[in-house]
């Protein structure tokens, strides 16, 4: 952000960042963007305006909050933050998929749930939010967000949860790629934001591919169910490519860890024979319909498998991953950096990241300064930039030959 936008939007509060310890790695990946970017438009400022109250806590070494959420021997929690958030524009940022962390509990150990990091959230919130000038939530996957509505006596946890976030006072909830972002219509009147990735995801894939080509005659973008066609529909129409999709025919007589399993999928599209094909979703999962749709795509003669998922979670881990790729089913899955993942999948062949660190950071600025999202969130303008960017880096190949 420049010195103009700085002297015309000034922050509504001085900005700190509670990272759960869920969120830290990415907790300080954005506060280490935050802070490079606070610094250099700071010096773009003239003495009279970096003297200015309204620039308190503008450019600090961190926005990173001392906190903790310490457990008891029963296995019960709190909140203990160490720093005072009087009056301060907070951002807590909380990745309820992060299994990775333990607590102890009448000499057992525990592996956090979801359910586990929702409530330290939660706490977090407690011990703030009578403080803060506004407090803001982050959780990149949203909790409970693939039990969104109601079929026949279930719950509508999600729906509950993003009630009861705004009952604590909470201003702002801010996810990405929602399952299925209809779920905010149960908090009309509050702000909920959800961001998509797609930008991230074109140069993940250009960086892993320089030479790919985008055309209709080598490239298809495809749709692994009904429920991510908004996404292929969007990435299609920006990369000037078709789009095809599967239907997934289930057998709705059984449930299976907690679905009906699928029975067949059934294409409906053009050929795919000798082109790349890219899967959009949302997640990865257990992994098991995405791979079962590369599968599909290869037995159809498709070229290249490249996937593109928000949200990698591996819940059944990576073994059949690396079966598949050294099978020749998938080339490529590319997934954000905003949940958790093993070390061990940096390690694969197979897998490429799509950092949003940065989108983050420039989220989370424009929040603070209160103005339109416009500017980072018209992902069409940046994508087709990155395109022309690529046909002038081909051109200029072309006539230095």
């Amino acid at each position: 952000m420049g010195n103009r936008e700085i002297v015309k939007n000034i922050p509504i509060a001085p900005l700190k960042i509670a990272a759960h310890v869920s969120a830290a790695s990415l907790g300080e990946e954005v506060n280490s963007y935050l802070v490079e970017e606070r610094k250099r438009a700071y010096e773009l400022l003239n003495e009279n305006q970096k003297d200015s109250l309204l620039l308190r806590g503008f450019n600090p070494d961190t926005f990173l909050v001392n906190h903790s959420c310490p457990r008891f021997g029963t296995g019960e929690a709190k909140a203990v933050v160490n720093e005072s958030m009087r009056g301060v524009d907070e951002f807590i940022i909380a990745d309820i998929t992060n299994c990775s962390n333990t607590y102890q509990i009448n000499g057992y150990t525990n592996h956090m749930s979801p359910d586990d990091i929702y409530s330290d959230l939660k706490r977090i919130i407690g011990a703030t939010v009578s403080r803060a000038h506004r407090v803001n939530v982050i959780m990149p996957f949203l909790y409970e967000s693939r039990q969104h509505k109601r079929a026949k006596r279930e719950s509508l946890d999600c729906a509950n949860a993003l009630h009861e976030l705004i009952d604590m006072g909470v201003k702002n909830i801010i996810t990405f790629d929602a399952h299925d972002p209809r779920v905010q219509n149960s908090i009309p009147l509050s702000g909920f934001d959800n961001f998509m990735p797609t930008y991230n995801f074109v140069k993940a894939l250009l960086k892993r591919y320089p030479d790919i080509e985008f055309s209709k005659d080598s490239m298809m973008i495809i749709s692994p169910d009904e429920g991510a066609m908004d996404r292929s529909v969007y990435l299609a129409n920006n990369l000037g490519v078709d789009m095809g999709m599967f239907y997934k025919r289930r057998d709705y007589s059984k449930v299976v860890n907690g679905r009906n399993p699928i029975v067949a999928h059934e294409f409906l599209g053009n050929s795919v024979k000798g082109k790349t094909v890219i899967i959009v979703d949302d997640m990865i999962s257990s992994g098991e319909s995405m791979l079962d749709t590369a599968m599909e795509l290869k037995e159809r003669q498709a070229g290249r498998v490249i996937v593109l998922c928000t949200f990698g979670l591996f819940t059944n881990g990576f073994e059949k991953f690396d079966e598949f790729y050294e099978k020749g089913f998938i080339d490529c899955i590319i997934t954000t950096n905003l949940n958790y993942k093993p070390m061990e999948i940096y390690t694969k062949k197979w897998y490429e990241e799509a950092n949003c660190s940065r989108y983050l950071a420039e989220i989370i600025d424009n929040f603070n300064h209160d103005i339109s999202m416009s500017s980072i969130t018209e992902g069409t303008n940046r994508i087709q930039g990155l395109l022309q960017k690529k046909k002038e880096d081909s051109q200029q190949k072309l006539f230095s030959c």
